[in-house]
């Protein structure tokens, strides 16, 4: 039996002022991870070799031109930058960002040739590449062929995906409307059935206002905006539940009783996962073709250089695309074959209703 290939997991470098190749390489220093895939480095061999040696990590990789060429068993760097990378840690730059954009543009490329599988990406510094507001709106915008992209943040024990992303907080609400809370629910359900395998999701939505507004006294988003929304989203069949104010239920720690919280805003998102989540968490972006993680934490550039990065998200961020890949290919087999119905609905003249099975050819005779 001709053995199945492993998965091809495409890594771009991430700024390279920060730990992103310290994450990578302290990864793959453990030969274990080349058996559960094939690694794609999207990056600079002078600047991992940088890194590898001031660092004192010394994983091998192998160089190579084109992402076709990768080998099982090994740490492919794919050489998207020939020429030398001046390394400042702890200092976003020009330069570091710009290698950043080369690396995420050429796996993108990449990913439209089929050369790879699932895509993860390692932290930036989004105010340093022009025009690059996230890695989500922007593979959105690369190729999003018109889908939406939601950003979940996620661990074992706690999901959190946000209405708004990357909006400042004085615009926080004239972003949010009934219909933008409705399409990031069904994203987010969507993705914890098909990606996630959750099989009947049940989704927190949190309120915008301290105390849920108060009956409108601290502000009406409550009653205009998300009850609507979870009125409509429950008329779908969607689990749908709140809202909560955000204080109370991470207080509380509400968010074990359901599979997903879906927050207004950044900090009221994104500040109680990194609370729990900081070293471990993981970047998933539901809603697009591409399967795209990330490690939870960011570039990191105050601890850049000093060795200090621990490298478990980046790993959970390489477990998780793989699962999900799975996921969405089971997910969708399952689908393409359904069984078909045995009844069908029948209206008398009466208008009783009445079941009859379906027969579509007559029985042999015996």
């Amino acid at each position: 039996m001709e053995q199945e290939r492993k998965i091809r997991v495409a890594i771009t470098h991430g700024d390279t002022n920060g730990v992103g190749y310290e994450v990578i390489l302290k990864t793959f220093a453990d030969p274990a991870m080349l058996e559960l895939c094939t690694p794609i480095i999207y990056g600079s061999p002078k600047a991992a070799a940088y890194h590898s040696k001031t660092l004192e990590i010394d994983t091998p990789f192998s160089i190579i031109n084109h992402a076709a060429d990768a080998r099982e068993g090994r740490l492919n760097l794919l050489a998207v930058i020939a020429d030398e990378v001046k390394i400042d840690w702890g200092e976003p730059t020009p330069e570091s960002g710009e290698a950043a954009k080369v690396a995420i543009d050429r796996a993108l490329a990449d990913y439209k040739e089929g050369l790879f599988d699932v895509l993860v990406t390692a932290p930036v510094f989004k105010n340093g590449i022009k025009g690059f507001n996230g890695h989500t709106n922007y593979i959105e915008h690369f190729m999003g062929d018109g889908k939406k992209g939601l950003t979940i943040l996620t661990n074992e024990d706690l999901r959190v995906a946000l209405v708004t992303n990357n909006v400042a907080i004085k615009d926080v609400a004239e972003a949010i409307t009934k219909q933008k809370v409705v399409e990031k629910a069904q994203l987010l359900h969507q993705a914890l059935r098909r990606d996630l395998r959750v099989s009947s999701p049940r989704i927190a939505v949190l309120a915008l206002n301290p105390r849920c507004g108060e009956d409108g006294v601290l502000g009406d988003e409550e009653q205009t905006i998300i009850n609507p929304a979870i009125e409509e989203l429950t008329a779908m069949g969607i689990q749908a539940f709140g809202p909560y104010a955000a204080d109370d239920f991470f207080g509380r720690s509400s968010y074990f009783r359901f599979d997903a919280v879906l927050a207004m805003y950044h900090d009221q998102g994104q500040t109680p996962f990194k609370a729990v989540a900081y070293e471990n968490g993981v970047r998933f972006t539901a809603g697009l073709d591409i399967v795209r993680t990330a490690p939870a934490h960011g570039a990191n550039f105050a601890v850049a250089g000093k060795n200090q990065t621990d490298e478990q998200s980046l790993r959970n961020a390489i477990y998780m695309a793989i699962d999900v890949w799975r996921n969405r290919h089971n997910y969708d087999e399952a689908l393409q074959n359904p069984l078909p119905k045995l009844y069908h609905e029948k209206r008398d003249d009466s208008e009783k209703v009445r079941f009859h099975k379906k027969q579509d050819s007559k029985p042999e005779e015996a």
